[in-house]
């Protein structure tokens, strides 16, 4: 199956090439980021990519950046392929605001040895994996080689923002939490927790990187959870980390995925975004490469097509 690991080309320069991204500078000075079809799991990069797994990610994201512009402005220009974005060049703001509805994942975790504060929220004793939080909490974490938990006030002394700015992010990402929630709820979706990443834009407040994917959010299905609380199963890549938990050898983890694995991943991602938008992504077996390159001249940003981007 076609897939994208990587996308060069010597037109465009390279800006920085994250674990799924790659960004590049167009020609109007505007970012140009293409998303892969590589996954990260456990700070690390598998050598498998997941067929469409990068359309879904960019589409999706696309999709709650037009529906929230009501909420908050984003960076988003346009999209040329279903691969790649067009953004305005924010100044990002070094901070993830985490937003969780349900007590699990790293946070039950650490609630399992002992911790009742996180990143400035206290939460009581007796409370049982995955149960759901009165109200949404934000957990901010900072930007760094190791991400941390970090208070609202340690944030602001840290001099990482200003305590107006932190609080206009608070604001606007429970805002955005809600209104995705709502929205999930309706087809059978719980948005467990997200995260939301912010840049300053000509002074304004805008938002940023990705919005309610299945990389960035955790999601269960409604009836399942409904069913048995403790065992719902996430419907995002937690199927992946699963499964190489399950495969780990003399303490490490696969570093690619068998066909079995990787196919099921992609019909995972492709479902996920059918359900919450409501239609299937429109995919092909067109060379991925070619078809960006082709996109990118007709949208102006290449030259010629004839000017080969290359697959490492």
């Amino acid at each position: 199956m076609n897939t994208l690991n990587h996308f060069d080309t010597p037109q465009l320069e390279l800006l920085h090439r994250g674990k799924v991204r790659d960004s590049f500078r167009a020609p109007s000075g505007e970012r140009l980021i293409v998303v892969t079809d590589r996954l990260s799991a456990f700070d690390s990069v598998l050598e498998t990519p997941v067929a469409h797994k990068g359309a879904v990610l960019n589409r999706l994201a696309a999709f709650w950046f037009d529906k929230t512009r009501h909420i908050i402005p984003n960076h988003v220009i346009s999209l040329p392929d279903p691969n790649v974005t067009l953004a305005r060049e924010a100044e990002p703001i070094r901070v993830e605001m985490v937003v969780r509805h349900y007590l699990t994942g790293s946070m039950w975790r650490g609630y399992q040895q002992g911790q009742r504060s996180f990143s400035g929220v206290t939460v009581p004793d007796g409370l049982t994996k995955h149960q759901q939080f009165p109200e949404p909490i934000v957990t901010p974490t900072t930007k760094e080689e190791s991400d941390r938990e970090i208070t609202p006030e340690n944030l602001v002394a840290e001099g990482w923002v200003t305590a107006e700015l932190y609080e206009q992010m608070r604001v606007k990402a429970l805002e955005l939490f809600n209104f995705a929630s709502q929205w999930m709820a309706e087809r059978g979706i719980i948005l467990v927790d997200t995260k939301y990443e912010f840049g300053l834009y000509e002074g304004q407040l805008m938002l940023i990187d990705e919005i309610h994917t299945p990389d960035s959010s955790r999601f269960w299905s409604a009836d399942d959870y409904a069913r048995h609380p403790e065992a719902a199963e996430q419907m995002d890549k937690e199927y992946v980390r699963q499964w190489l938990i399950a495969h780990k050898q003399d303490g490490q983890y696969p570093r690619a995925l068998t066909p079995e694995v990787s196919a099921e991943a992609t019909r995972r991602y492709l479902d996920i975004y059918e359900r919450i938008t409501g239609a299937p992504l429109p995919i092909g077996n067109d060379d991925v490469q070619a078809r960006i390159v082709g996109n990118l001249v007709r949208a102006g940003i290449m030259k010629d097509a004839d000017v080969k981007a290359k697959t490492l």
